[in-house]
């Protein structure tokens, strides 16, 4: 059977939206074993990835525009608008065209990776690059979306988090249950804030016999809800979580705690680490942001957390695809070595060994 998207499969969960559903036949991405970083949490230690680049526009923000656009255009909005720090743009972008409807999109300038950048601009969005960060753009959409006739659909937008929560039925439908620890990177807060919701809902349900305890990771340097204030000026090269006033912030704290887990934060170094571990160990080609969960567990067995005995699940969301910021993974890949076109040249490079030659056949003893 085919996939229908994430409402028309779990649309009893989810409010109703009037009208046509716009879907992309997003969700039901797979939910990755890890092996290598398995072995590197510790014993008795399965890690496994919620590998959301797999959605449509290669990012998790599908499952909730989905929701957000499905229940724009049943209010006969014509045009959306969002701030974006690239995958929400992608999104939106994809999505609105889809509907039949405009996008604006509003971006810190010169702060985007390319990749998102260029699938804003494929579908159609108007981008407006705006002299300042996320959290400038963000309050411009806000005020823009409250005076005029456009729908705003960031994850401030509800709907937004309704869809992302499928994510966690998804995780406990494919485990059987609710892992014991789910890790996410947090950058707006929305996404940290859906999984709780899902989870909840799920357990509520008796769907899930269990909670997880929720672990986020920011960046170091753009870490206001590790700092506990905002950050006027967000620094890291893991530009989707380069948030300075996460717009879910509190709904993300009182995730953290209710579940008993945390949100603490990484450098650049390990999200940097993370990133090539994911690639050249699992064969998972993440963006840089979706490496600070791998990032923050590592931090946290080195630190003796997972103390637990017996088993232990770990899911952890990989929240993009790593093509989101090709200039990211060139600048940390071994560069290209140009040769002539000739194999003597190309074996020498890769240092290859000749085939040996097979051995002659013994004589065939006479009768």
């Amino acid at each position: 059977m085919i996939w229908p998207g994430v409402i028309a499969h779990y649309r009893k969960y989810l409010p109703e939206t009037e009208g046509p559903t716009v879907t992309l036949l997003e969700g039901n991405t797979p939910l990755v074993p890890c092996p290598y970083l398995s072995r590197l949490l510790g014993k008795d230690i399965q890690l496994l990835a919620k590998v959301e680049g797999a959605n449509p526009t290669g990012s998790f923000k599908d499952r909730g525009m989905t929701m957000a656009i499905s229940h724009a255009l049943s209010q006969d909005c014509t045009s959306v608008i969002c701030a974006s720090t690239g995958n929400t743009a992608a999104s939106a972008a994809a999505y609105a065209a889809r509907a039949g409807m405009g996008c604006f999109v509003l971006i810190p300038g010169g702060e985007v990776a390319k990749g998102k950048l260029a699938q804003a601009m494929a579908h159609g969005a108007q981008v407006l690059a705006v002299q300042g960060n996320f959290d400038a753009a963000l309050r411009l959409v806000r005020q823009i979306s409250s005076n005029y006739r456009v729908a705003l659909v960031n994850s401030v937008n509800p709907y937004r988090i309704e869809g992302q929560k499928t994510a966690a039925f998804e995780i406990c439908d494919a485990l059987g249950d609710a892992p014991q620890f789910h890790a996410l990177p947090v950058g707006n807060a929305g996404n940290i804030t859906a999984y709780w919701k899902g989870f909840v809902e799920y357990h509520r349900l008796g769907l899930a016999s269990r909670l997880p305890r929720l672990l986020g990771f920011q960046a170091e340097g753009a870490a206001p809800l590790v700092l506990g204030h905002s950050v006027p000026n967000p620094e890291t090269f893991a530009t989707a979580i380069r948030i300075g006033d996460p717009a879910s912030g509190k709904q993300a704290l009182a995730a953290a705690r209710e579940s008993g887990g945390q949100i603490s934060a990484v450098s650049d170094d390990e999200i940097r680490e993370a990133y090539q571990l994911l690639a050249d160990k699992e064969g998972i080609f993440a963006e840089p942001a979706s490496a600070a969960g791998v990032a923050g567990l590592l931090k946290l067995s080195s630190q003796g957390f997972f103390s637990e005995a017996g088993p232990v699940t770990i899911t952890c969301t990989l929240t993009g695809h790593g093509l989101k910021d090709p200039d990211t993974a060139i600048g940390l890949a071994q560069a290209a070595v140009t040769i002539p076109a000739e194999v003597e040249a190309a074996v020498q490079v890769m240092r290859l060994e000749p085939v040996a030659e097979p051995s002659p056949s013994p004589p065939t003893p006479a009768d």
